[in-house]
Protein backbone atom coordinates (compact mmCIF):
# COMPACT_ATOMS: atom_id res chain seq x y z
CA UNK A 1 0.00 0.00 0.00
CA UNK A 2 1.19 3.71 -0.40
CA UNK A 3 0.94 6.26 1.25
CA UNK A 4 -0.69 9.14 0.35
CA UNK A 5 -1.90 12.85 0.65
CA UNK A 6 -5.48 14.22 -0.20
CA UNK A 7 -7.38 17.28 0.15
CA UNK A 8 -10.06 17.57 2.14
CA UNK A 9 -12.60 20.65 2.69
CA UNK A 10 -15.76 20.61 5.23
CA UNK A 11 -18.32 22.97 3.24
CA UNK A 12 -20.35 25.59 4.82
CA UNK A 13 -23.11 23.33 5.22
CA UNK A 14 -21.02 21.44 8.28
CA UNK A 15 -18.96 24.30 9.28
CA UNK A 16 -22.59 26.19 10.06
CA UNK A 17 -23.63 23.53 12.35
CA UNK A 18 -20.12 22.61 14.31
CA UNK A 19 -19.33 19.12 13.39
CA UNK A 20 -15.73 20.10 12.09
CA UNK A 21 -14.65 17.88 14.86
CA UNK A 22 -17.39 14.93 14.33
CA UNK A 23 -16.09 14.79 10.42
CA UNK A 24 -12.86 15.04 11.57
CA UNK A 25 -13.42 12.22 14.00
CA UNK A 26 -14.73 9.73 10.86
CA UNK A 27 -11.80 10.77 8.70
CA UNK A 28 -9.52 9.92 11.54
CA UNK A 29 -11.02 6.68 12.22
CA UNK A 30 -10.93 5.86 8.77
CA UNK A 31 -7.09 5.62 9.26
CA UNK A 32 -6.61 9.42 7.81
CA UNK A 33 -3.83 11.69 9.52
CA UNK A 34 -4.42 15.58 9.21
CA UNK A 35 -0.98 17.02 8.58
CA UNK A 36 -2.37 20.52 7.96
CA UNK A 37 -5.79 22.60 8.54
CA UNK A 38 -7.40 26.09 8.38
CA UNK A 39 -10.69 27.54 8.60
CA UNK A 40 -11.04 30.38 5.93
CA UNK A 41 -13.77 32.35 4.48
CA UNK A 42 -13.56 31.62 0.42
CA UNK A 43 -13.33 34.76 -1.50
CA UNK A 44 -15.80 34.68 -4.63
CA UNK A 45 -12.24 34.36 -7.11
CA UNK A 46 -11.07 31.62 -4.52
CA UNK A 47 -14.27 29.06 -4.93
CA UNK A 48 -14.70 30.23 -8.87
CA UNK A 49 -10.28 29.47 -9.46
CA UNK A 50 -10.94 26.33 -7.31
CA UNK A 51 -13.97 24.85 -8.94
CA UNK A 52 -12.84 26.39 -12.59
CA UNK A 53 -13.76 22.63 -14.07
CA UNK A 54 -17.22 22.78 -13.04
CA UNK A 55 -17.33 26.49 -14.89
CA UNK A 56 -19.34 25.07 -18.56
CA UNK A 57 -22.01 23.35 -16.00
CA UNK A 58 -25.57 24.76 -14.83
CA UNK A 59 -24.61 24.25 -11.33
CA UNK A 60 -21.61 25.83 -11.16
CA UNK A 61 -23.34 29.49 -9.65
CA UNK A 62 -25.03 27.90 -7.28
CA UNK A 63 -21.81 26.21 -6.45
CA UNK A 64 -19.68 29.05 -5.44
CA UNK A 65 -22.56 31.38 -4.02
CA UNK A 66 -22.61 28.03 -1.74
CA UNK A 67 -18.95 27.50 -0.98
CA UNK A 68 -18.16 31.78 0.14
CA UNK A 69 -21.65 31.34 2.00
CA UNK A 70 -19.88 30.77 5.18
CA UNK A 71 -16.27 29.46 6.41
CA UNK A 72 -14.76 25.98 5.22
CA UNK A 73 -12.12 24.20 6.89
CA UNK A 74 -9.71 23.04 4.04
CA UNK A 75 -7.48 20.61 5.04
CA UNK A 76 -4.45 18.24 3.98
CA UNK A 77 -5.00 14.38 4.57
CA UNK A 78 -2.28 11.45 4.85
CA UNK A 79 -2.45 7.81 4.87
CA UNK A 80 -1.98 4.72 3.14
CA UNK A 81 -4.21 5.07 0.57
CA UNK A 82 -5.69 8.14 1.30
CA UNK A 83 -7.56 9.22 -1.72
CA UNK A 84 -9.65 6.48 -2.12
CA UNK A 85 -9.98 6.15 1.79
CA UNK A 86 -11.12 9.26 1.91
CA UNK A 87 -13.96 9.12 -0.72
CA UNK A 88 -14.88 5.91 0.97
CA UNK A 89 -15.69 7.65 4.11
CA UNK A 90 -17.44 10.89 2.45
CA UNK A 91 -19.43 8.65 0.53
CA UNK A 92 -21.68 9.38 -2.41
CA UNK A 93 -22.05 12.60 -3.89
CA UNK A 94 -25.68 12.38 -3.31
CA UNK A 95 -26.07 11.83 0.57
CA UNK A 96 -29.49 9.30 -0.70
CA UNK A 97 -26.86 7.06 -2.36
CA UNK A 98 -24.17 7.24 -0.27
CA UNK A 99 -23.63 4.32 2.39
CA UNK A 100 -24.57 3.75 5.92
CA UNK A 101 -21.80 5.52 8.01
CA UNK A 102 -20.64 7.92 5.91
CA UNK A 103 -19.66 11.27 6.56
CA UNK A 104 -22.24 12.22 3.65
CA UNK A 105 -25.49 10.08 4.71
CA UNK A 106 -24.72 10.80 8.44
CA UNK A 107 -23.98 14.73 8.05
CA UNK A 108 -25.35 15.87 4.24
CA UNK A 109 -28.32 18.14 4.15
CA UNK A 110 -28.08 17.82 0.28
CA UNK A 111 -26.23 17.02 -2.98
CA UNK A 112 -25.39 20.57 -2.99
CA UNK A 113 -24.81 20.99 0.58
CA UNK A 114 -22.82 18.25 1.17
CA UNK A 115 -20.92 18.74 4.17
CA UNK A 116 -17.20 17.36 2.30
CA UNK A 117 -14.87 18.03 -0.42
CA UNK A 118 -12.11 15.18 -1.18
CA UNK A 119 -9.85 14.81 -4.29
CA UNK A 120 -10.52 12.15 -6.53
CA UNK A 121 -7.33 11.67 -7.87
CA UNK A 122 -3.55 12.05 -6.83
CA UNK A 123 -2.77 14.95 -9.88
CA UNK A 124 -5.91 16.37 -8.27
CA UNK A 125 -4.89 16.17 -5.06
CA UNK A 126 -1.39 17.41 -5.61
CA UNK A 127 -3.21 20.58 -7.08
CA UNK A 128 -5.72 21.37 -4.60
CA UNK A 129 -3.37 20.94 -1.39
CA UNK A 130 -0.94 23.53 -3.20
CA UNK A 131 -3.80 26.06 -3.97
CA UNK A 132 -4.34 26.03 -0.48
CA UNK A 133 -1.38 25.37 1.19
CA UNK A 134 2.17 26.53 1.32
CA UNK A 135 4.63 23.24 1.48
CA UNK A 136 5.97 24.26 4.88
CA UNK A 137 2.18 24.20 6.18
CA UNK A 138 2.41 20.77 5.67
CA UNK A 139 3.56 18.92 8.94
CA UNK A 140 3.36 15.22 8.69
Amino acid sequence: MALERTFSIIKPDATRRNLTGKVNAMLEEAGLRIIAQKRIRMTRENAETFYAVHKERPFFGELVDFMISGPVVVQVLEGENAIAKNRDVMGATNPKDAAEGTIRKTFAESIEANSVHGSDSQANAAIEIAYFFAGSELVG
